[in-house]
Formats: C-alpha cells, sequence, structure tokens
C-alpha cells in the first residue's frame, strides 16, 4: 500500500499544528499576556514597568522602575489583574510579582 501525498500546507496552518501536537498551545496563548500589558495597565503604569515573563501556573513577572513603583504596583495588584484578565480567553493570570529592574 502507497501511503497518500499532502499538498503544501500553510505555515500558520503548520505552525498552529506543530504547536498543539507538542503541547505548546496553552503556554503560547498564555504568553499573549506580555503583549496585552501596556493596554491593560495604561501608558502611565507601563512607561515604568516592563513584563518579563509568565510562569505556567499563572505568575507574571514584572520589571518595575523605583521602589516606590513597586509598592504603588503590589496595592494594585487585585486592579491590574482584573485588567488583564478582563474579557481574554487565555489562561488566567493568578498574581503578579514586581522586582526591581537594574
Amino acid at each position: 500500500m502507497t501511503e497518500k501525498k499532502r499538498g503544501p500546507v500553510p505555515m500558520a496552518e503548520a505552525v498552529s499544528g506543530f504547536l498543539k501536537r507538542q503541547g505548546l498551545e496553552k503556554r503560547i496563548a498564555q504568553a499573549s499576556v506580555i503583549d496585552d500589558w501596556a493596554g491593560a495597565v495604561g501608558g502611565r503604569i507601563s512607561a515604568v514597568t516592563k513584563p518579563l515573563s509568565v510562569t505556567p501556573d499563572g505568575t507574571l513577572f514584572v520589571g518595575v522602575a523605583t521602589h516606590a513603583w513597586m509598592t504603588e504596583l503590589s496595592l494594585l495588584e487585585p486592579e491590574l489583574l482584573a485588567a488583564l484578565n478582563a474579557g481574554s480567553s487565555r489562561p488566567r493570570v493568578r498574581k503578579i510579582r514586581f522586582q526591581l529592574n537594574r
């Protein structure tokens, strides 16, 4: 019996299929929070912060310019989480950990 050959597949379809087969689809969706950070938190906060990474359990690490901003943002964490998770179909961000940018 001969194996049936497939024709060319669009690149987006090939990459999507690969990510799904490797179990990376959820992690890629979860990482989209990094791109969404500025829009969710606004210009004032995004000017002094930089989203760094997100862990599989939903912890977002964010670099912050000063200790004063770290304190302020820690107090705003519930509001920031609500803004990040509002209307999103990606896995939820469960907590934010702020660290001083050096």
